[in-house]
């Protein structure tokens, strides 16, 4: 992703501006900076929190706001001169206005969410393909771009909306067993806000947000660049095992990957979206060195094996494995059954196969 050097404008109190950076290219020649026009994104000025911060972020990815100033303020004409405004305001129209203060805002990134949305995953909705279109280098209309569009969301955003929002992960009545509020990223971004004894002088207050946001849009294009270039090439793998596993048993049972591939999560989003929820029962794999049986638990989450493998080969080890399968190369069957090992790919298969009719 881009790297950014954010221009803030700070209009507090006043019509003052103070230009913290400057992100024009110091080869380009004046006659065309002052023909290009400036961009302008307008939110509140005081306290920020990671929502705004983020969305400001995002906003500079695109090729429209890239050399944006932004100015905080609270004076309404002045953020009414900007040329797209977020978490101020008072409205939201999905053109220029992203707000979620209102008394009637309810917006949520689809019917298949009911977080409320903040300044962040307002941004997000509106902009996100874009942005992620950009960074695969692809048309915005792309299957792959929804997908990422969609996973981003439910995997970082959504977060964001919630904390901005109060709304809490868990039910009310369940209480955590420790406090894990300060290692958050909305509460370190509340740590680059002055302490109540401490100066607020509009300087200090958009260098600090600088810096906020530089921190959530660091975040926010480490996130999107492992899903791109690592989450979704690993879904394409898992997809093709599935489609090859009847290779191995008629009923498509076992699932073989010839490297160490990131396989459970996506394994269950296949199965339902391709309709065969629980037939892998045993996925087949490399570590580099020898090979790896793994039983597909009953869950992401779960410790629950679908079909562990069989109990007399449970704890057994080396050769005695193999005696007792009669497969060469056994290396150890785990205590519980849920993964086993084999010296070779064959052995590794032929434990899968066994296991099966046990």
């Amino acid at each position: 992703m881009r790297s950014q050097n954010l221009s803030v404008c700070s209009t507090q109190s006043t019509s003052r501006e103070i230009m913290v950076s400057d992100n024009s290219s110091p080869q380009e020649p004046t006659a065309t900076k002052r023909q290009r026009p400036e961009m302008k994104i307008g939110t509140h000025s005081g306290t920020f929190h990671a929502d705004e911060a983020l969305a400001v972020y995002m906003l500079k990815l695109l090729p429209k706001y890239k050399n944006s100033t932004v100015v905080r303020s609270r004076t309404p004409d002045i953020l009414e001169a900007c040329d797209i405004i977020v978490d101020v305001q008072g409205k939201y129209d999905g053109l220029k206005h992203f707000d979620h203060h209102q008394r009637d805002f309810s917006e949520t990134f689809s019917t298949d969410f009911k977080t409320k949305l903040s300044s962040a995953g307002l941004i997000f909705k509106h902009f996100g393909k874009e942005i992620i279109s950009d960074e695969l280098n692809t048309s915005v209309d792309s299957a792959d771009v929804s997908l990422l569009y969609t996973k981003l969301y439910s995997a970082f955003v959504e977060a964001i909306d919630g904390n901005d929002n109060g709304e809490s992960a868990y039910p009310d009545n369940i209480k955590p067993a420790y406090n894990a509020s300060g290692i958050t990223l909305p509460s370190i971004v509340a740590g680059y806000n002055p302490s109540w004894n401490e100066p607020r002088d509009d300087v200090y207050m958009d260098t600090q947000f600088e810096k906020a946001s530089k921190l959530m849009g660091e975040v926010f294009s480490s996130k999107l660049k492992f899903y791109a270039k690592s989450w979704l090439p690993a879904r394409e793998l898992v997809r093709t095992a599935l489609v090859e596993s009847t290779k191995y048993d008629d009923e498509g049972r076992i699932m073989v990957f010839d490297t160490t591939v990131t396989w459970k999560g996506h394994l269950f989003d296949l199965e339902e979206e391709m309709k065969i929820e629980g037939r892998t029962l045993y996925v087949l794999y490399s570590d580099g060195a020898s090979w790896r049986v793994q039983a597909v638990p009953v869950s992401n989450e779960s410790f629950t094996s679908r079909k562990p493998l069989p109990e007399p080969w449970r704890g057994v080890r080396d050769q005695a494995l193999s005696d007792l399968t009669g497969i060469d190369g056994g290396i150890f069957v785990h205590a519980s059954g849920f993964i086993g090992g084999n010296k070779t790919r064959e052995g590794a298969l032929e434990m899968a196969k066994k296991a099966l009719e046990m």
